[in-house]
């Protein structure tokens, strides 16, 4: 179900893809409200507005998943597809999708 519903416009509406960053966290790297912003990690890159919040803790940001994928011409993904910062290693207890935490970088476009 996760990205089942990617292209429905109103769902698309009621749920903006964002990244949710703290007033601190944001002010230190110069990014406002509605900036476009670039998270990545080793793994990958994403592309997306951020949302200035104090409903995040500092030195934690928030990416909701569900976004289809949608590469540039140079394949950095454009919608906030949160797959290109995971890992396909499945957990070694289950041998399934794990849930996790990702570190990753943020800086303003």
């Amino acid at each position: 179900m996760h990205s089942t519903y990617g292209n429905v416009d109103v769902l698309q509406a009621a749920c903006r893809q964002e990244m949710w960053i703290n007033p601190l966290d944001a002010k230190t790297r110069g990014i406002a409200n509605g900036d476009r912003i670039r998270i990545f990690n080793a793994r990958g890159e994403v592309h997306i507005e951020a949302k200035v919040t104090p409903r995040m803790m500092p030195g934690v940001v928030a990416l909701g998943e569900g976004a289809w994928y949608s590469p540039d011409a140079g394949r950095v993904d454009q919608a906030g597809s949160i797959n290109v910062l995971t890992t396909q290693r499945p957990s070694p207890l289950a041998k399934g999708n794990p849930s996790h935490t990702n570190l990753v970088q943020v800086e303003k476009l």
